[in-house]
């Protein structure tokens, strides 16, 4: 009787308590990993960091054989250089080809004027030639000389076109060049990158995990090499959908992790969805038999003291307890 009367007295007690607390061991400690990879390949010549070390953002952590990179980086620059100098040799060629075109137009303008005198001169002299007050001799120097006119006339033209065909073949020529010097520096700066990339820096500060390489290897791009674990972190806690009816945000949490330690936290967010729903594999209830589960929907739970002083890491399990009312 007593006994019975125990258990009655205790599962009253663990109604209230669930009234005002709700609690569960499937949560864990979460925490950002960064992993580390080249953006180039090569060999790892320096290593600078091992297992758990602390660095800061921005600290040298492997270095990869630079040599390459050092010449392909002179070579763009040599073949920048060389067409640089092709395109101001092109753009003396159509400073030249405008001299020759403008010239061309005065040569037109002058042999016009001589093939307009040529032709009133011929008019004049055959008129003359027919009322017999000059002689047949006149007559044909007057015609040799409109002849000489009109052809100077038409060799004059003919080079003002060919000088505007080469003038036009330059200019397309130089804004080739241009388009091509533009590729160039592009591959110029390509260069460059490649060539800082061999030098790998931590992207943030925090403690170097997983480390897989070594002094000597060689990297490939993309190759995960560490990964960077900062020292923000929190709780994930899966809670059963039957104990959300009173959670909300901003409630506090008695977070046990060491013995005879408890941390306080605070429900920072809840999931719109449960784990099942946001795995790879989400279930598919439409067919075949049903048979209900209560789902669990993940909970994040963030600490609300400094824990600098304990080696709480992502990974580690822990029971919370969130006071709901």
């Amino acid at each position: 009787a007593i006994t019975a009367g125990l258990l009655i007295l205790l599962g009253i007690f663990a109604a209230i308590h669930s009234t005002y607390f709700q609690s569960t061991d499937d949560a864990f400690v979460e925490g950002r990993l960064i992993t580390v990879a080249p953006r180039v390949s090569g060999p790892a010549i320096q290593l600078l960091v091992d297992d758990n070390d602390e660095v800061k953002a921005g600290d040298l952590l492997v270095e990869i054989d630079p040599a390459d990179y050092e010449v392909k980086l002179k070579e763009a620059e040599a073949k920048l250089a060389q067409a640089k100098a092709e395109l101001n040799v092109t753009e003396k060629e159509v400073e030249k080809g405008e001299a020759n075109v403008n010239q061309t137009f005065e040569d037109i303008s002058s042999t016009q004027a001589k093939l307009n005198f040529a032709q009133k001169d011929h008019t004049r002299y055959t008129a003359m030639y027919k009322a017999g007050i000059v002689s047949k001799q006149d007559f044909e120097n007057s015609k040799t000389k409109l002849e000489v006119s009109q052809a100077d006339n038409k060799a004059a033209a003919e080079r003002s076109q060919a000088a505007k065909h080469a003038l036009a073949s330059n200019q397309a020529k130089t804004e080739s060049m241009n388009a091509n010097i533009q590729r160039l520096e592009a591959e110029v700066e390509q260069a460059k990158l490649n060539l800082k990339y061999t030098k790998i820096y931590a992207p943030q500060s925090g403690k170097v995990s997983a480390r897989s390489v070594e002094k000597g290897n060689y990297l490939q791009v993309g190759q995960p090499l560490m990964q960077i674990v900062p020292k923000e972190v929190w709780v994930v806690a899966n809670f059963k959908e039957i104990q959300l009816t009173n959670m909300k945000e901003h409630q506090p949490v008695s977070i046990d992790t060491y013995p005879n330690k408890r941390f306080k936290g605070e429900v920072q967010s809840i999931q719109r969805a449960t784990g099942a729903k946001s795995s790879l594999f989400p279930p598919e209830n439409a067919v075949g038999s049903y048979v209900k589960i209560v789902q669990r929907v993940p909970v994040k739970i963030i600490f609300k003291e400094d824990i600098s002083d304990y080696n709480i890491v992502p990974g580690m399990s822990v029971v919370p307890k969130v006071k709901v009312k």
